[in-house]
């Protein structure tokens, strides 16, 4: 068996080489003759000249090979209190309605569907359903605000919407239509129909002559077959940012697409066909596309398709339940809903309550994973808990612990080495390479490997500008980190939240680290805030854990005295506040910018993506007490 030293040298040594091997696990129409198409540098694009599908590949070919009657979507959902198994034939004959009715409203190759859903099966067999006659989907946040999904509707302009009438947050149900009613009233673009699911939480008002019943819809269509589509056609189109301006639609291409995840499923996550696989996610973001929906159903794993909360749905134990109920292998989540469990439960009594021998590793990714709560979850779980690194753009990791080639020492705070396809470089801030130990942009060298952005959509020197252009011959990631000696990978911050304090370049991250290390701080954020003396000093602000009883002045005082401690007094951290909540997108990443505004007086504007709009006011209350002479 090789090693990861001996795959990724592999790699390095005959890249087309290695990525055409990695091919012979899929399914194609028309097998790639050339592996790497650089003749539009640096828009490369991969397995070009070949054809495929990838509906057949996640769904079909599963059928085919006989296994139609295991298990391809678990929903379990405990804001309903329901639970649903779909098996792959079930599922073939659902989506090739679906794709049916798509196809009777004219929807064809190339054409965009905008799907707005929250999380049930449905929403997987509407991307299912775009992918199998060759349209381009794009997943759109359910309840995500009407102007921002009237902004999305415009640049994707779909030719049909798939959307349910309500999701639930919780205990809130949202009404999505009245949203989507909306935002299409303020698009410029206008679908020509409308497919929606009624859930009974909400019924919807459906307007005759745009939408259509899901359920009528469905139950009379003519099933149809799968459209093979060129490889570096686009099989999605996933919107980054846009909380102001417009957002960046980052287009994945439907054969690298496949071929990196299927490599991933095997050698990064060391699960099979069969195995229960769950991210616990959300469709609307990108793990929802590579992990929740396409990666499991490319290896024909059973998916786990979650509605609820890590917390509060009912208890810090939910997790744990249904790893045990539903035979779970993987977990893969978010480090801010593992900090959720152990704030409400810090000694893990919810843990010893459930049989977890059938989980085999826990992976975090999303924002940086502190190393108090990766120990935290080795303690309890007694499982390996590999943080790894990715972005939306990239669609899956850029460094991991491949435990499906082997398990390499864990280092917490760290996600470990560059997978292959990746060759990380840290660089100043000239484009020069630094050395181990040294803080820097964190760049990659052209081409990316298959399965990432290969452009935006109709923006392709926006693409440029936004990713190639700060140092020519890399893709810029925008985070900010180190290597050590082992050439294991240290993710710091974002570029932007470095700071710099009288002259000396910090990394946030690391002062986060050693507030996180507390034993009373559930979860922590610092940020850099504007200081007439300094430049810039840094604010601490901390969460407690369920059942903290010292006071929060002595907390502040010892967050302070830690950092000052281990990072020293070139930190200058002085002020460290204790708040209730920490101001969140819904995908669980902090909202670090945006608290910098408040603290600085600058202007900002309340983020679409926001989970809790009240915290930030919360916070604005706090940072103003404070009396800073920029607040």
């Amino acid at each position: 068996m090789s090693t990861y030293a001996e795959v990724y040298a592999g790699w390095r040594a005959d890249p087309e080489a290695f990525w055409a091997e990695a091919a012979k696990a899929v399914d194609w129409d028309r097998a790639p003759r050339k592996i790497l198409d650089d003749s539009d540098a640096p828009l490369y694009r991969w397995f070009a000249d070949a054809q495929a599908n990838t509906c057949y590949n996640a769904v079909d070919r599963h059928v085919d090979a006989g296994r139609g009657d295991q298990a391809a979507i678990i929903h379990d959902s405990p804001v309903t209190d329901s639970k649903t198994t779909i098996t792959y034939v079930q599922l073939q004959d659902r989506v090739a309605r679906l794709a049916g009715v798509l196809a009777a409203q004219g929807v064809a190759k190339g054409d965009r569907v905008l799907i707005y859903m929250p999380m049930i099966p449905e929403a997987l067999e509407a991307m299912l359903a775009c992918a199998r006659i060759g349209a381009i989907h794009s997943v759109v946040f359910g309840g995500f605000a009407a102007h921002e999904l009237a902004v999305r509707i415009n640049d994707a302009t779909p030719k049909a919407i798939l959307s349910a009438s309500c999701g639930i947050e919780g205990k809130r149900v949202i009404a999505y239509k009245p949203l989507l009613d909306d935002a299409i009233g303020q698009s410029d673009h206008k679908p020509q129909v409308c497919v929606g699911l009624q859930r009974p939480q909400a019924e919807a008002v459906m307007i005759e002559g745009r939408d259509l019943c899901w359920a009528q819809a469905t139950a009379t269509a003519t099933p149809v077959g799968c459209t093979p589509v060129g490889g570096a056609d686009p099989l999605y189109i996933l919107y980054t940012s846009g909380t102001t301006g417009q957002p960046k639609g980052v287009v994945r291409h439907t054969g690298g697409h496949m071929v990196a995840l299927l490599w991933t499923m095997k050698n990064l996550y060391n699960v099979k066909a069969g195995d229960v696989f769950w991210a616990a996610s959300d469709v609307g973001w990108v793990v929802g596309h590579s992990y929740i929906c396409y990666g499991p159903l490319l290896a024909g794993c059973t998916t786990m398709v979650f509605e609820g909360k890590p917390v509060g749905t009912p208890d810090p134990g939910t997790f744990w339940r249904i790893i045990e109920e539903h035979n779970v292998k993987v977990l893969f989540t978010a480090p801010t809903a593992l900090r959720a469990i152990k704030r409400e439960d810090p000694q893990a009594s919810y843990v010893a309550k459930y049989d977890l021998s059938g989980l085999q590793a826990l992976f975090l990714a999303g924002e940086r994973a502190d190393p108090d709560t990766i120990k935290w979850a080795q303690t309890h779980l007694k499982k390996p808990v590999v943080d790894h690194w990715w972005q939306t753009e990239t669609g899956w990791a850029i460094a991991a612990n491949p435990l499906g080639i082997e398990e390499l020492p864990i280092k917490p705070g760290s996600p470990a080495v560059p997978m292959p396809g990746y060759d990380i470089e840290i660089l100043d801030d000239a484009g020069h390479p630094v050395a181990p130990g040294t803080l820097g942009a964190i760049a990659i060298k052209l081409p990316l490997p298959p399965g990432t952005l290969g452009t935006l959509w109709h923006a392709d020197d926006r693409f440029r500008k936004s990713y190639l252009d700060a140092f020519p011959g890399y893709y810029e990631t925008g985070d900010a980190g180190m290597t050590d000696n082992d050439g294991y990978v240290y993710i710091m911050a974002r570029t932007d939240d470095v700071i710099n304090v009288a002259g000396h370049r910090l990394s946030t991250g690391a002062m986060e680290e050693v507030l996180a290390s507390h034993p009373d701080v559930a979860e922590c954020a610092v940020i850099g805030i504007g200081d007439t003396l300094k430049g810039q000093s840094p604010l601490g602000l901390v969460c407690l854990n369920a059942g903290a009883e010292r006071s929060e002045e002595d907390i502040q005082s010892e967050c302070v005295k830690l950092v000052r401690q281990e990072i020293g007094p070139v930190a200058a951290f002085k002020q460290c506040i204790v708040i209730d909540a920490l101001p969140k997108t819904r995908s669980g990443k902090i909202l670090r910018g945006t608290m910098v505004a408040i603290a600085d007086g600058t202007a900002w504007k309340m983020p679409a993506t926001i989970d809790d709009p009240s915290v930030l006011d919360a916070i604005a209350d706090r940072i103003a007490g404070l009396g800073h002479p920029t607040a």
